[in-house]
């Protein structure tokens, strides 16, 4: 399957649902007006769009079908794929230039983020880059095992210590590795950390300072994980983070599982937060590199779904 196909497959749910009832309204339409455009906006809302992102999409579309004379209901669809690319465009490729660069990732247990660092460390072990592994959530054991089959899988090297063991030493242990190995990437687990459990929000913090003292000059990404079908409660954890964290960018995964994927419209204009890559499956290479335009094309496309 190509990389646009499995966008159009993760994103099936939300278009049948979301899209659909987008195309049933506007046939019902004879001519744009007010009440369309009132309409619209519910169905993105209803859609975990939001409510600031659903009025901007349709004060846009406002502007467009006056600037461009446009009558027909039909046209809608169209302008909608357009507008949604230009607010999704912008920073959502990785910032990985300096040898090594770090990325620190980071969410709430159950998101699936340490799945999340084993597709990511295969994306980057297939363009070449020789990728190290800090395997800094030492509260699970599981989370060291799970992260040890990701890295046999990618062929990823891994830094680990013992359950219990201090998260930052494993960092600075995993730095130490990947400057004598010459790494391209190292990519930090870390504890499916609470905002509200203040201790492990220290821990990122500690986690942070030895990245910076270590490695000042590297590119640093600190990539949260979102769970897709959390829709609205998504975007109010990405608040949370980012109160305690800077967040550099989001990972939205399960995409393929719900009829939520409006979400990403809310995170990326509502947070000003890029998402730097989507979850569309479960298979090794279902974690995609943003892309706006294929996203958005995806999303309206109504053409030839398989059931």
């Amino acid at each position: 399957m190509g990389f646009f196909s499995k966008i159009k497959e993760g994103l099936k749910k939300t278009r049948d649902v979301v899209v659909g009832q987008i195309d049933s309204m506007l046939k019902s339409f004879k001519k744009i007006d007010e009440e369309l455009f009132e309409e619209l906006e519910e169905l993105l809302v209803m859609g975990d769009v939001g409510v600031p992102t659903a009025q901007k999409i349709c004060d846009e579309l406002r502007a467009r079908v006056k600037k461009e004379g446009i009558t027909d209901p039909a046209e809608i669809n169209n302008l909608l794929c357009e507008i949604t690319a230009d607010l999704l465009r912008g920073n959502q490729e990785l910032r990985i230039s300096t040898k090594p660069s770090v990325i620190l990732v980071i969410g709430v247990n159950g998101v699936g983020k340490t799945t999340t660092i084993g597709k990511l460390a295969n994306d980057l072990r297939s363009r070449g880059k020789r990728v190290t592994l800090a395997a800094a959530d030492t509260f699970r054991a599981a989370a060291i095992d799970q992260l040890q089959i990701w890295a046999d899988r990618s062929g990823a090297d891994i830094i680990k210590q013992n359950e219990g063991s201090d998260p930052a030493a494993v960092v600075y242990d995993a730095i130490s590795s990947a400057k004598a190995k010459g790494s391209d990437v190292i990519i930090c687990d870390t504890a499916g950390r609470l905002h509200n459990k203040k201790h492990l929000m220290d821990e990122l913090a500690k986690i942070n300072r030895i990245i910076d003292r270590e490695l000042p000059d590297a590119d640093k990404e600190i990539l949260l994980v979102l769970d897709a079908t959390t829709g609205q409660n998504a975007v109010n954890q990405a608040v949370e983070f980012r109160k305690a964290t800077g967040i550099t960018g989001i990972v939205l995964t399960k995409l393929d599982g719900t009829a939520k994927g409006g979400v990403v419209l809310a995170i990326r204009d509502g947070l000003d937060i890029p998402v730097k890559y989507i979850g569309v499956g479960e298979q090794i290479d279902d974690l995609q590199p943003f892309d706006p335009d294929s996203f958005a094309k995806a999303l309206f496309d109504r053409g030839e779904d398989n059931d």
